[in-house]
Order: C-alpha cells, then sequence, then structure tokens
C-alpha cells in the first residue's frame, strides 16, 4: 500500500492538530498554535497574521509544497483528516477545485482509479463507499448517497467564479436535485443561505412564475445545504475577492488550498500553515537536484544536439542502475508562428542527428502520440517528447531527465510546468549513479546571465526559495562530456564564481575603489552594456549596479538585487566545508536491548519495554456526563466541557450501515473502525472500547441514543484517553531503559550522518552582519537564528572558540536532516552540533534564562549527558546557560566541557 513520505506525514499530523484546535478554540488560535507547535520563534509567528478572508470561525489554510512535492496525494488524504477532526461526519462531501480542465479531467480519472495513490485510501477508510463525480456528473447524485458516501466532487474555479450565476451549470436549476431539497421545512435553519428562483430562472428552464422565491434546485445550493469542505489545488491563483464571494455562496465548513507559491504578503494571502523545501524534497529523495544548466548561446541547434548527446550519455550510466531508467528529453518546440516549429525540431533531430523516428513522440494540441503508451515500460521505445505547451499540465514520468528549450524561456509562462516534469526522482529513491539525482536545463539563449535569470523566475513560480536556487542550479559544460560519455560525464559540477549582468546604460565606476575596480569588466555590443564581476558583489559594486538601473521599471530593479543575492550567496557555499567535500563526521544515536534484539529507542520501543497493553488500563471515561439543552448537548469529561449540536437524523443514526435500531454492537463496532490504532491489537481496541461504552450506559442519564447522537466527541474522548494510556506507558519504559536497567547504550549499527546532500534549512535564514565562519553549510544556511540574543552569541563563542573545527545548526523535525534524542513523549533536537579539532563531537543545548528552569530542561540534560557518558569519550554534551550555578559564562562553559 502506498505509505506517504516523512514531510508528507508531517503537513497532514499539523492540519490535524489545527482543526481540532480551530474546533475547540478558533482557527486564528489555532493557527499561532500550529506554527508555534513547529518550532517557529514566538516573535516571528506574531507577525504572521491570520486572514480569514471574510469567513470567519471557518477554518481557511494553506499547505505549501513545491513541484513534485505531491501536493495532489495529500490533498486526498486531507480530506479523511478534516472529515475527522473537524467535521465530525462519518461520510464527507468535498468539492476539490483546480485550475485548469486538463487538471481536472487527470485529477477526476486518477481518483476513479482503484489503487491509485489518490484513491487508495480513501476506499480504506470509507470501505469502498466513495463516489468520485465531475462536475458534469452531479446530478447522479441521490439523496441516498449523502451520509452513506464520501463524495468528491472535481471542478475547476473557473465553473464557480462569476458575478452573475445565470446559465452557469453549477448554479442551474435541475430538476434530478427535487428529491434533496423535498423535505426542507420552512423553518429550516439554512433556507436563508440557499439562492432561490429568479425571473432569469423562469426564462432559462421554462419555470413557471409561481417558482420564483422557492429554494432553486442546484448543485450550488446542495452545496450550500450540506457545508463542504473545499480543497483548493494551486490556489495562489485563487486569492481574488470574486473568489471569496464564490467560496461564501457554497458556505464550506472548512477550506485547505495546496500551493507551490502560496501569497502571504497581501491582505487576501494565504495562512500557510506547514511548508516544504526543495531541500526537504530532495532529503527525502522526491526530486533530482541539482538542476544542471548549460550554457547554449551557439545557437538552436547546438542546444538539441547537445540534449541529445546528454540523454545518450544518461542512458549508458542508467544501465548501471538496479531499477530500469530509460532517460528521456523533452524538448519544448516553438508555436507555428516561429522559427523551430515542432515539425522543423523533429525533422532536425530525424534527418540531422539520425534519431529513430519511433524515438520521438509530439504532444501538441493536435497530436497526441502519448495516448496509450505506457512511459515506464521497457517495451516503450520513447527516448525524446516534443511539445510546445501541452505536457505542462499533469503529465508525470519521472524517467524524463533532460529538458531543452529552443525558445526564450522568459517569454514563455508554460517553461516552468515542463521543467517540473524533469524534477521528479524515479521511483522516488535516490539512484545510485550520480549523474541521475540531477535533472538537467539546455536553454538556448544569448548568454548564461539570462539564461540563468530565467530558470531564476521558472524555479521561483515552483516553489523554490532563493536560497534553494543558489544551492541547487549549478553550470555544466556540455564539452565535458560526447555521444557516449568518454570524457567522464558531469559528477563535479562547477560553481559559477563570476557574476554577468546586463545593464540598460554604462555603470559609473569612479565610485568604486581600486580594487573593486579590478573585478569589474565592461563591454558594450549593440546597445548592451555587459558588466562581469569576479568573485563576490561588494555593497559598493552593488550599489553601482542599482544606480545604472535607477531608471529601469520596478522588476528589472528587483531582478537585479535578486541576482546578486543568489550569486553571493552561492560564492558563500562555495566557501563552505560541505560545498568542498570536507567531512563534518557522524553521531552515535541512543539504543537498548529489547528481548534480545538492539534497537533504538523510539516511541514504539519505549511500549515494548513498558509491556503496552490497553486492556491493562481502566476502561472509563471519569466524570464523563451529558446535559441536553435545546439542540445542543453539553459534554464533560473531567472538567473539560464540549458543546455539541445535534445533527440530522440520518447522520447520527446512520453508523455506516444504515442501521433502524442501533445497538451496543454496532456502536462498538463503528468505534473500532474510528479508532484503530497500529500498537494495539483489535482484539484489546474492541475489548476497551465495549468496556469504555458499557459504563457509560450504566450511568442513570445515558442511553445508547445519547452516544450515537455524539459519537464523534465520543470518538475524541476515547482516543484521548488511549493516548494518555500510552503516554503512561512510555514514559515507564523510558524510566526504565534510559535510567532504571541502564540498558542504553550506542552503536556503530545505529548512526547519525550529517551529508553535504542532505541537510533541508529553509526560512528564515540568519542574516545577521557578523559572519560565521565555521558552519559546516556556509553562513548563508543557518535556520532561525536571530541576529542578536543569547542563542546567536551561543552561536558566536562556538564560532570563534579555536576548538571548534565545524559547527552545525541542528534542524528540528526534519526526519534525514535532524539529529536527535529521545524523550519519553517525543525526540530532543539539541540547538548545535559541534566537530571539535581533536576529532570528539560535542552537542549543545541552549537554555535562556526564562527556560533555564523549565520542567523540560532537567530532562533533556539527564538525556543528554547519558548520551555522552555511554560514547566511551568520543561525545561530549552541554545544556548552556546565560550563568550557571558557578558564575561562568558560556565561554567558560564551553571550554570547561571540552577540557574534561
Amino acid at each position: 500500500m502506498f505509505a506517504l513520505k516523512n514531510y508528507q506525514q508531517r503537513a497532514i499530523d499539523t492540519l490535524a492538530g489545527f482543526l481540532q484546535e480551530s474546533r475547540e478554540s478558533s482557527p486564528s488560535v489555532a493557527f499561532r498554535n500550529s506554527l508555534l507547535s513547529q518550532g517557529m520563534d514566538p516573535d516571528s509567528v506574531d507577525r504572521i497574521p491570520y486572514r480569514d478572508s471574510g469567513f470567519g470561525d471557518v477554518p481557511y489554510v494553506c499547505i505549501r509544497i513545491p513541484t513534485g512535492g505531491g501536493k495532489t496525494v495529500l490533498a486526498s488524504y486531507s480530506i479523511i483528516t478534516a472529515a475527522r477532526e473537524y467535521l465530525e461526519v462519518q461520510f464527507p462531501i468535498t468539492l476539490w477545485l483546480v485550475p485548469t480542465t486538463t487538471i481536472r479531467q487527470q485529477t477526476v480519472e486518477a481518483l476513479k482509479t482503484p489503487g491509485h495513490p489518490y484513491r487508495e485510501k480513501l476506499d480504506q477508510t470509507y470501505n469502498q463507499q466513495v463516489l468520485i463525480l465531475d462536475v458534469d456528473e452531479v446530478t447522479q447524485i441521490r439523496p441516498q448517497d449523502i451520509g452513506s458516501k464520501a463524495i468528491v466532487v472535481v471542478s475547476t474555479l473557473a465553473n464557480l467564479r462569476v458575478n452573475d450565476t445565470t446559465g452557469r451549470k453549477i448554479y442551474a436549476y435541475h430538476e434530478n436535485f427535487e428529491p434533496h431539497f423535498a423535505k426542507i421545512a420552512s423553518n429550516h435553519p439554512k433556507l436563508s443561505l440557499l439562492e432561490q428562483v429568479t425571473e432569469s430562472d423562469t426564462q432559462e428552464n421554462g419555470l413557471s412564475q409561481k417558482e420564483i422565491g422557492k429554494v432553486k434546485y442546484s448543485f450550488a445550493n446542495l452545496l450550500a445545504l450540506h457545508n463542504p469542505l473545499v480543497i483548493v489545488d494551486e490556489a495562489h491563483n485563487a486569492r481574488t475577492s470574486l473568489t471569496f464571494e464564490t467560496l461564501k455562496r457554497l458556505h464550506p465548513a472548512a477550506i485547505i488550498e495546496f500551493t507551490a507559491t502560496p501569497n502571504q504578503t497581501s491582505a487576501n494571502g494565504s495562512n500557510v500553515i506547514f511548508s516544504v523545501s526543495a531541500s526537504e524534497l530532495k532529503a527525502e529523495e522526491m526530486i533530482k537536484l541539482p538542476i544542471m544548466l548549460a550554457e547554449e548561446t551557439k545557437g538552436w541547434k547546438q542546444s538539441i544536439s547537445d540534449a541529445v548527446i546528454n540523454r545518450n550519455r544518461l542512458a549508458i550510466e542508467a544501465q548501471k542502475d538496479p531499477d530500469y531508467i530509460r532517460p528521456i528529453a523533452l524538448f519544448q518546440a516553438e508555436a507555428k508562428n516561429g522559427e523551430v516549429t515542432v515539425d522543423v525540431l523533429k525533422n532536425y533531430l530525424i534527418e540531422d542527428l539520425k534519431i529513430e523516428p519511433e524515438k520521438i513522440a509530439v504532444v501538441t494540441g493536435a497530436q497526441r502520440e502519448l495516448d496509450g503508451l505506457d512511459l515506464r515500460s521497457p517495451d516503450c521505445p520513447i527516448e525524446y517528447v516534443i511539445t510546445i505547451e501541452a505536457l505542462k499540465e499533469g503529465w508525470d514520468c519521472p524517467f524524463a531527465y533532460v529538458f531543452c528549450s529552443v525558445k526564450q524561456v522568459s517569454s514563455s509562462k508554460d517553461a516552468e510546468q515542463l521543467l517540473g516534469r524533469v524534477l521528479r526522482m524515479p521511483y522516488a529513491r535516490r539512484r545510485m549513479i550520480e549523474d541521475l539525482n540531477r535533472a538537467y536545463a539546455h536553454l538556448a539563449t544569448s548568454s548564461f546571465a539570462r539564461a540563468a535569470n530565467e530558470l531564476t523566475d521558472k524555479l521561483i513560480a515552483m516553489g523554490f526559495e532563493e536560497l534553494d536556487i543558489a544551492t541547487y542550479v549549478r553550470e555544466y559544460d556540455e564539452d565535458q562530456f560526447n555521444l557516449f560519455g568518454e570524457k567522464g560525464g558531469i559528477s563535479t559540477p562547477k560553481i559559477r564564481t563570476d557574476f554577468v549582468t546586463n545593464l540598460p546604460v554604462m555603470p559609473d565606476l569612479t565610485a568604486l575603489a581600486e580594487e573593486e575596480r579590478h573585478k569589474v569588466t565592461v563591454t558594450e555590443q549593440d546597445d548592451t552594456v555587459t558588466v562581469r564581476i569576479s568573485g563576490e558583489v561588494s555593497d559598493n559594486i552593488h550599489s553601482v549596479l542599482k544606480s545604472a538601473v535607477a531608471g529601469a521599471d520596478k522588476k528589472v530593479r528587483d531582478n537585479l538585487s535578486r541576482e546578486v543575492k543568489i550569486h553571493n550567496h552561492r560564492i558563500e557555499e562555495a566557501r563552505s566545508p560541505a560545498e568542498k567535500g570536507e567531512v563534518f563526521g557522524s553521531l552515535p544515536l541512543l539504543c537498548a536491548n529489547v528481548q534480545g534484539e538492539l534497537e533504538l529507542i523510539e516511541p514504539e520501543t519505549l511500549l515494548a519495554v513498558g509491556s503496552w497493553s490497553l486492556i491493562d488500563y481502566s476502561a472509563k471515561l471519569v466524570g464523563f456526563h451529558t446535559e441536553e439543552t435545546s439542540r445542543m448537548w453539553e459534554i464533560d469529561v473531567e472538567g473539560s466541557k464540549v458543546s455539541y449540536g445535534i445533527a440530522d437524523e440520518q447522520a447520527n443514526y446512520d453508523l455506516n450501515d444504515s442501521f433502524v435500531d442501533v445497538t451496543e454492537s454496532d456502536l462498538v463496532r463503528w468505534l473500532d473502525r474510528e479508532l484503530r490504532q497500529k500498537d494495539v491489537m483489535q482484539r484489546d481496541l474492541i475489548q476497551f472500547i465495549s468496556g469504555v461504552v458499557r459504563d457509560l450506559l450504566n450511568k442513570p442519564d445515558i442511553n445508547i441514543t445519547t452516544l450515537v447522537r455524539n459519537k464523534f466527541p465520543l470518538v475524541r474522548m476515547i482516543r484521548d484517553l488511549i493516548g494518555r494510556y500510552r503516554k503512561e506507558a512510555q514514559k515507564k519504559g523510558y524510566q526504565q531503559v534510559l535510567f532504571d536497567d541502564a540498558s542504553a547504550t550506542v552503536s556503530q549499527q545505529f548512526m547519525y550522518e550529517f551529508s553535504p546532500e542532505y541537510y533541508p534549512a529553509k526560512p528564515p535564514f540568519y542574516n545577521g552582519k557578523y559572519k560565521f565562519a565555521k558552519h559546516f553549510y556556509g553562513p548563508n544556511r543557518i535556520e532561525d537564528l536571530k541576529t542578536s540574543g543569547e542563542e546567536f552569541e551561543c552561536a558566536q563563542i562556538i564560532d570563534t572558540l579555536p576548538q571548534t573545527q565545524y559547527w552545525i545548526r541542528n534542524l528540528v523535525n526534519r526526519d534525514k536532516g535532524s539529529f536527535w534524542l529521545p524523550l519519553a513523549h517525543g525526540k530532543f533536537y539539541p540547538d548545535f552540533i559541534v566537530k571539535l579539532t581533536d576529532g570528539r563531537m560535542l552537542v549543545v543545548e541552549y537554555k535562556g534564562e526564562h527556560l533555564a528552569d523549565g520542567s523540560d530542561t532537567a530532562v533533556k540534560q539527564a538525556v543528554g549527558e547519558l548520551w555522552a557518558e555511554t560514547s566511551d569519550g568520543n561525545c561530549l554534551f552541554l545544556m548552556a546557560v546565560k550563568k550557571d550555578d558557578f558564575g561562568r559564562g558560556v565561554m567558560q562553559q564551553l571550554t570547561n566541557i571540552i577540557s574534561s
């Protein structure tokens, strides 16, 4: 069965936590706490507003995933998460909005395919009772489907986004919907929310005048009646006032956006609760990076020839990989009015480069030569695909490695989507041959500077950060290899140390010092001034360049500043020990002997040590009682009161099987389905649930109807109870394995390796005046470090210590990019990892004065010191504070621990 990647699971877990808290408090409070729970600095969080966009208490959030990160599968999983954690309905209704008709068709097809990753989890969760519909098929929805099937309707946003709803199918009167509205009482609380029949409707549908003012039998009204979950794919295209007004007509229960490039700056910006960087996708082996950019200034024929040679070289390398890979090159031709049309390009491949015609496929609006072909099959001959823009949406073949555009990509809004086709990693696993872990771009252009800038524009549109671009766009020379790869390929990409840009006028260099003037070379040809700067662009040189474009439009000025920033980042990275191929080292992880086997100390290990068994715990919800007032229940468990509205009778009594008379056994079976736990045997779970239900039914004010009507709060309360018991078992196991039995140890079998390839840091990055000289990944890749304050001072001292060879800002909860030590209920991510000049490793956790006496500080210090003790002197641990009990500052504390 398909399994989510670690970052994808974190995204779903973050969404679940946000929705849970939104129900208990408000979306704005939940949004802030969600960011804090991910380790964000409180001051930074306070500067990020929650924007309700006029939806009030309706949760409206965004998950940011770059191209290639699996947004669509996350959208599918989010349906289940929202239904359980917020909607509290057994079978949700979802409106899934996509940007284009092509993506709509592809999404519907995938969701309708049994076993497809988009569909698989839905089928499993809803026992195959899933109804997937294209927006044109919505009249197939029957009243009995609602509440008995999970319904997903896929539509383009354009189908909904109108000022005047007349003439639009989604808003139109349709007699098939009449049964859905037949039983609506005149005092139904949602009646006022529904659109009514107007004079235009009578003319359009042939209705009589007496129908005017009655509820319109439309799909939009059907959605409004049931408060759907709304999913918005590529949401950056949908942040307009008209969009918001359109969505309000549907009265959604919650809105979840997925996009690579959210708008976070405007008043209508997205509320991003989870963000993934390109480096995280690389660390999870989802995408090919870096992108190798060839300097193609010799004309379009040379660009195509080089792309073909490159593809052939990769094909030879692919034969060494254990998995079947057939590298494919994508060519972007010009439209019919251009010079290098599809036919011209294809003829050049066949006539001049002698490519066999059966290896070439053309995909345009008129030619669909890939239809019906499985590009991943060893029997498929296709090695080259020519398109204009037809592959820009939804096309997915991880065998695509080489992208070649013969048109100026800056003029092509489709280039980023085509480039995205070559980023996906085959089989989502890192390849044995290093060159097969990279993507390749050949862009026909007049200069490398222009090609690099155009590629930067496209990558930012795909969700890359500026620092991602500095790290993951590299230059290579096509002359490094020939058709047969005899020159050894491009396993060591070079970093361009010269900055090249074009200016509208000659720059005034007189203000520069002589040393700076020697770094600048200026040439003029055909009214174009080209400036080449050797090495880093200083602030003074940058000022001179900015003066030369002062009269240009804002985009030109902004692009220049961005180019300089990325170039300087790239220079800094070139100086970093990681880029130079230095080795940082490794750290042992804490292990324990469990039943004769050495295992990593994780939550599952602690449960095994603590002999976790749910039936050993009391099956009682202590203090549970209910009180019904009007159409509300108030449920209280140990002083935690929850108000809950009584749902429709159909939803209350459905329990997945439309029972007329719900029994205790029916309720237990339903609760069992909702409460499945990986670490609890099903028979134990059923026994425990049965005990809880039996105990509740013995209370004088509770009967089976009470529990059925409140089944969703009941699920939450039992889940929380099991969670508390689990934590008790983990705490018991933690104490036993680490301290009572003293069985904790370290082993070469479980080591954390610091790899130059895997450091998935993401903004905000340190950007202070002090330049850290010894950070292993360079001074520009230090995540979430302020430019002043106690933690900054600790980092600065570490950087200046003569015993420090390199140091790393440890990342929090970043899977392969984080070193951690076990806690009873989670993981501890120390702040700094230091490689000392004598080869030992020092781990430092800094605690500010306001946290030094915190409840978790002693626990973290204890496990850190235990870990160091087990390392035979190879590792050290320090819980650093501003002043310790002996009056020593941070410098003295560090010096003391190193010399001990």
